[in-house]
């Protein structure tokens, strides 16, 4: 199942702290599409082959100088030009104030103009990554998100095998939830993935025959987290007898996610075994390799330097 597309205008002016010049636009069903970024620079000088319209449009202190020299008559055309693109919003930083001809524009074109007291190189970083974040590829699965250690742990398996009270317990041994049943996947880069909830179940926790729990209120706020990158999955089987099982690990098994492909760990499930110790001791001992040190290597070198002995 793919998550909603494009992020809310509304969303990116809470989260950025912005300030709304043109609060006569609605902006209850705008929306932008695009993490990239444009500073309209060479748009100001006439330059419009190539423009990137569908980007959010930044003025920096370059630009807005360059606007303070223009002659009026000039201004107006390059602004009805440049409005005229459709494009989803105009944002000057470092408080600079934009002039009363383009807010009037603007409102007539239906397009807002937000101001932000933050200097455009920090403000274009926390903009870019915050936009790469929100608007990555992303999928929606069945499984359980816990931070172990700092490890992200991705617990998958059949609805009632337990995920849920393994999640439980690890957030009663101190571990964090970040969500239940339900996880967002988002892929920020070729080597990343990361984990969300769905606004809807955040922080709650499904137990059959007991209900709904809200983990952040029954443990606090240290019990729980926003987003966690997913660097190891965990799923969760009926143990079968017939079934070879792997006792070893010289060898890693992955997954793949919007192309990127995780360790992943199949563990069979069986009474008296404590899936929280299991959980905790694969997130260590991944975390172990993550450093250089494979457990089932040395004791492979080990064989082999005793029988070199013999």
């Amino acid at each position: 199942m793919n998550c909603a597309d494009g992020v809310a205008m509304k969303k990116l002016v809470e989260k950025m702290n912005l300030k709304n010049m043109t609060p006569e636009i609605d902006l209850e069903d705008k929306q932008i599409q695009v993490p990239d970024i444009n500073r309209p620079a060479l748009q100001l000088t006439g330059f419009f082959e190539h423009f990137e319209s569908d980007r959010v449009q930044i003025i920096g202190y370059v630009e807005y100088a360059f606007l303070q020299r223009m002659q009026q008559e000039k201004k107006e055309k390059m602004y009805d030009k440049l409005l005229s693109y459709g494009i989803p919003c105009i944002i000057f930083s470092r408080s600079m104030q934009p002039d009363e001809i383009l807010l009037k524009k603007a409102v007539e074109r239906n397009i807002p103009i937000f101001q932000t007291e933050k200097p455009t190189s920090a403000f274009l970083a926390e903009i870019i990554r915050w936009l790469n974040v929100e608007l990555a590829p992303c999928i929606s699965i069945h499984g359980v998100l816990v931070d172990v250690y700092g490890v992200g742990v991705l617990i998958m398996g059949e609805s009632g095998i337990g995920k849920s009270e393994a999640a439980l317990e690890l957030i009663k041994r101190g571990h964090r939830l970040v969500t239940d049943d339900v996880v967002e996947i988002r892929k920020v880069s070729d080597d990343t993935l990361v984990g969300t909830a769905p606004d809807i179940t955040r922080h709650l926790i499904e137990l059959r025959g007991i209900g709904i729990v809200d983990v952040k209120t029954l443990f606090g706020v240290q019990s729980v987290k926003e987003t966690q990158t997913i660097d190891l999955v965990i799923t969760l089987e009926e143990w079968d007898k017939e079934r070879e099982y792997d006792r070893l690990g010289l060898s890693e098994e992955y997954t793949e996610f919007l192309g990127n492909k995780v360790v992943c760990h199949n563990i069979p499930i069986r009474p008296g075994r404590n899936l929280a110790i299991i959980v905790e001791s694969a997130s260590v001992n991944h975390r172990q390799k993550q450093m250089g040190y494979n457990a089932a290597e040395e004791l492979y070198r080990r064989v082999q330097a005793n029988l070199a002995k013999k």
